[in-house]
């Protein structure tokens, strides 16, 4: 295929994405319900059983896709202290199954609506997820061997050093430039801006032989930044894989800080992120979902052990939060949604502290 009908077809993709993007949950739901096995045969009732939790994940999904953190920090502490008090307590492998399955839909779907605004880097994400996806299998791994208590209180670690990174995050660096005078359009007149027909309106990227990475949106915002910095984003992805494997989440939290502590620009960092988090986030559920009856001495984990009546209610939920995301980030106060996410999470890292030590 030519690099003109390439780009045509990515082009079209984009600008029809919604289309796609939302075919994706229905597809979904469609083949769980028809072929999933289920405990007791399913029925009617089954699978209307957890159509409340519709509204609780389109809300985290919202929430957790305008600061690009992974959607199981909000996701696993919700099941494990609210999902309790209208159904039954669930065990930590399915808690953490149910937040990565649904993570997985959320993200991709965000992630898709940000390449089509052009603020994914993609070679600097290529380079994240080959990086991390070896630590997000081994935390992943790890799960199906350490006891509840030891999952309380790592979960809670967790929380605890995403709330400082949140607190300390400063989402203001990196602001586009946005100078109408300088801003390529399609045919546009400004020569020294990126300016790529493959991409939806004025929207490009460019290197120069410096290695200065010049990327322009496509509201035509301009953003300039370099690839350095790699060996201090890895070791923040290695830490924050093994917990996205072990509890669903923390290649978010610690990926969005390393990339603003090396000066990518912080709309890019967000969407950049999207891509490595809804990829990570897919390999640690199949692990999740498969891995128990690979894994010797690992605690077993049946398909039909799947709680799928509640995933076909929380996987469109968080593909719809995915999409609404973009543009609550462009409407509302970033820093004030990052400050009360921080704050919810030291509340709940608090609680499973004292889960941990068998205070609750």
């Amino acid at each position: 295929m030519s690099a003109s009908a390439l780009q045509r077809l990515q082009k079209a993709f984009l600008k029809r994405q919604h289309l796609f993007v939302f075919a994706a949950p229905v597809l979904f739901v469609v083949g769980v319900v028809l072929t999933a096995p289920v405990d007791g045969g399913g029925g009617t009732g089954y699978w209307l059983d957890y159509w409340w939790l519709f509204p609780f994940f389109l809300l985290g999904a919202t929430i957790v896709n305008t600061v690009g953190i992974s959607g199981s920090a909000l996701f696993v502490p919700f099941l494990i202290f609210v999902f309790p008090l209208f159904a039954r307590p669930l065990d930590p492998s399915t808690i953490v199954k149910v937040g990565l399955i649904s993570e997985s839909f959320g993200l991709s779907s965000s992630a898709v609506a940000f390449v089509q605004y052009g603020l994914v880097d993609r070679r600097l994400g290529l380079t994240l997820v080959l990086g991390g996806l070896p630590f997000v299998v081994g935390g992943a791994i790890l799960s199906f061997f350490i006891p509840e208590p030891v999952f309380h209180a790592l979960l809670a670690l967790a929380l605890v050093a995403a709330a400082y990174l949140m607190f300390t995050a400063d989402l203001g660096h990196g602001a586009p430039e946005s100078d109408e005078q300088s801003v390529a359009t399609d045919g546009g007149t400004d020569a020294t801006l990126p300016d790529d027909h493959g991409k939806l309106g004025p929207a490009g990227v460019s290197v120069d032989d410096s290695g200065t990475v010049t990327r322009v949106d496509r509201g035509g915002d301009t953003y300039t930044y370099t690839w350095s910095g790699y060996l201090e984003r890895f070791a923040n992805y290695a830490v924050g894989g093994t917990f996205q494997g072990l509890a669903g989440f923390g290649i978010g939290e610690l990926g969005i800080i390393s990339k603003l502590r090396t000066d990518v620009p912080v709309r890019v960092a967000i969407g950049t992120n999207h891509i490595v988090v809804a990829t990570t986030a897919i390999i640690a559920s199949l692990v999740h979902v498969f891995g128990g009856a690979l894994v010797p001495g690992a605690h077993s984990l049946s398909l039909a052990s799947t709680p799928w009546n509640m995933v076909v209610f929380t996987v469109p939920a968080t593909v719809l939060g995915g999409q609404i995301a973009p543009y609550v980030s462009n409407t509302l106060d970033t820093g004030t949604i990052k400050n009360g996410v921080a704050v919810i999470f030291t509340v709940i890292s608090l609680a499973l502290f004292g889960m941990a030590a068998g205070g609750i």
